[in-house]
């Protein structure tokens, strides 16, 4: 996926615009290989929020990206550009990865493309894009949805979960990390977590779990328990969950699999230690759980990924 075109038309959001380029467009200090050729496509300079973006091609070069980024609509009551919604339609049809964040979907819909498909948005907007388009099964809880060559993103801090997704799938998890680390962001979050959670998140370093999330992390290869948690946490076993719901947008067991399958990844990238050895680092255990956590999780074998991410 070496090609990425950010499509730019008057009355987007800079937010996810800006940040779509910034991910895609700098290259991590010490990238062991070739990064993304980004392109920003438009039919004009165009007026985003209070900003002025000058495009460096037309929106008819989207047909010659791996990667085509959506960006965010202000107004989503108003039926998106006829031009824009051509181009990512052709796009797709010539093979590329077409990626929409936050209210961009509702161009995706346009196009098609996401006629009996998953998908999400910005939790204030799933109801309009359900009403408008009933073929479109719409989750309004998730993060993000990967349905391959067609992705989705609900707002703002869940489109950067869905760059660094897209960012993992193409250079691992170890380089995906590395992007992370310099936007001083969170290295991953679930596509199926919750993008709306009631009790708001103190903090960094204030909220209930911040103690017990990186003493977690120093453990992965034990065998730690949902009750472990709870007794290293000074919390009953349902206080516990509560928590993690709130924090995290999971339970504790998802959030537990999730670092270890991350950690076997970031193991199978970076060192040549056995699949037996990465399964007991990770807390799998098994050469066997590993295998059977990890295809379940991307869909390969480990063998398999490490030399997709060696090579």
């Amino acid at each position: 996926m070496g090609s990425v075109a950010v499509a730019a038309t008057d009355g987007m959001l800079h937010f996810e615009l800006a940040m779509a380029y910034e991910v895609f467009g700098s290259a991590p200090a010490d990238l062991p290989g070739p990064w993304y050729d980004v392109r920003v496509c438009g039919t004009h300079a165009v007026q985003v929020g209070r900003f002025q973006v000058a495009p460096d091609c037309g929106l008819d070069r989207l047909v010659d990206a791996d990667t085509v980024i959506v960006p965010a609509l202000a107004d989503v009551d108003e039926d998106p550009p006829a031009d824009l919604v051509e181009a990512v339609r052709v796009a797709h049809e010539s093979g590329a990865r077409v990626v929409s964040l936050c209210t961009g979907v509702f161009v995706l819909a346009a196009a098609g493309l996401l006629d009996g498909l998953c998908a999400t948005t910005h939790w204030a907007h799933t109801s309009a894009l359900a009403l408008r388009y009933p073929r479109v099964k719409v989750d309004p809880d998730v993060l993000y949805v990967d349905n391959g060559s067609v992705l989705t993103s609900a707002g703002k801090a869940a489109a950067m979960d869905l760059c660094l997704h897209l960012v993992r799938l193409d250079h691992g998890s170890a380089v995906a990390n590395m992007v992370a680390r310099r936007l001083v962001v969170p290295p991953h979050r679930a596509g199926g977590q919750a993008q709306f959670v009631t009790t708001p998140v103190p903090a960094q370093d204030r909220h209930p779990l911040a103690e017990l999330l990186p003493w977690v992390m120093r453990r992965l290869d034990q065998p730690l328990t949902v009750e472990d948690l709870a007794r290293q946490a000074n919390m009953s076993s349902r206080h516990l969950a509560r928590h993690f719901r709130s924090v995290t947008g999971t339970t504790p067991l998802q959030w537990l699999l999730t670092q270890r399958v991350r950690r076997a990844q970031e193991l199978l990238e970076t060192t040549d230690d056995s699949i037996d050895a990465i399964a007991s680092a990770a807390g799998m255990g098994t050469a066997t759980t590993l295998r059977r956590h990890l295809h379940r999780t991307i869909g390969v074998s480990p063998d398999a990924y490490r030399r997709t991410f060696r090579a």
